[in-house]
């Protein structure tokens, strides 16, 4: 069935009504996350509607579950914030809610990332781990000095540079990241590396749950990953004492680093793909230029 036939439909057999999600339902979905310990603002809810395709289960007109993808070009995709309240689960509510928002999707390269709670019902919708993520977060302390590369320089990010900066995140992510990574530019703060006019590098800082997040985080690489490092310290000096979480794909190597900079890690959670052999997605997309953090776990 497909989902605009059941937008505005009646309730199935259960009572649960699957519709798409509205700005309205920001409220109702915000209580959902705070019921399950998550720290996402309103604010934060709102950038995910903003860029998603998003759908919500509800019952007696309340909301009581919610799922939301992100298409990247032609044929990839990534979907999360799938949550159904704790007092309506074991009904199969997750499982629907997964099944149309797939259907939205159809033969696209689709990822996300999976607590070890939802990994089995991913699994039985047919996606298969290729990597993994690690959450660090904690109140920042005094960053390690990370010395610039010779011939490079750092400053801050302008509209002038957001076309060269989507190109370089999409080349390391494997993913068009256009419209997505314009709207996480506009609503944060950006920094840039660069040498004789190319940019090398480039981070963004924004505000989130708690305090604030770094991602993207994107670079060429170096040696030591010194320019990411360098990229993600600009954003610790002075806040030390602030709430920080950042989430890096596991292959960077940079789990020891961000805890001796007070950034602890807090979970890790598989990456998992469907409609592609999980092989071929195991690693970096590019060999020269690295995605180091995400913009979150949901839009990767």
């Amino acid at each position: 069935m497909k989902h605009d036939s059941f937008a505005n439909g009646p309730a199935s057999a259960t009572g649960v009504r699957y519709r798409k999600f509205t700005p309205a339902d920001v409220p109702a979905a915000h209580a959902l996350s705070m019921a399950l310990g998550w720290q996402h603002r309103p604010e934060d809810w709102q950038f995910f509607a903003d860029t998603a395709t998003a759908f919500a289960a509800e019952e007696q007109g309340v909301v009581i579950g919610t799922a939301m993808c992100w298409k990247f070009g032609a044929d990839r995709a990534s979907l999360g914030l799938v949550i159904v309240s704790s007092a309506h689960q074991g009904r199969s509510i997750g499982r629907k809610l997964m099944e149309i928002v797939l259907e939205e999707l159809g033969p696209r390269i689709t990822f996300l990332h999976a607590t070890p709670a939802g990994r089995p019902l991913y699994e039985k919708l047919g996606f298969r781990v290729c990597g993994s993520l690690e959450q660090h977060q904690g109140h920042a302390g005094k960053p390690l000095p990370v010395a610039l590369l010779a011939s490079e320089r750092m400053r801050t990010g302008t509209p002038a540079d957001f076309p060269g900066l989507v190109e370089l995140a999409s080349r390391a992510s494997g993913l068009e990241r256009h419209a997505l990574l314009s709207s996480v530019l506009e609503r944060g703060e950006s920094v840039v590396l660069e040498r004789d006019g190319e940019i090398t590098g480039f981070s963004v800082l924004r505000r989130f749950g708690r305090g604030h997040v770094i991602g993207p985080v994107v670079a060429l690489r170096s040696h030591d990953d010194a320019r990411a490092k360098a990229l993600i310290g600009y954003w610790l000096s002075g806040r030390e004492g602030e709430f920080v979480r950042i989430d890096v794909p596991s292959e960077t190597g940079l789990s020891e680093w961000l805890s001796e900079q007070g950034l602890q890690r807090v979970d890790i959670c598989s990456k998992m793909v469907l409609n592609a052999p999980a092989r071929e997605h195991i690693g970096a997309p590019d060999p020269t230029c690295r995605l180091y953090a995400l913009v979150s776990q949901a839009t990767l």
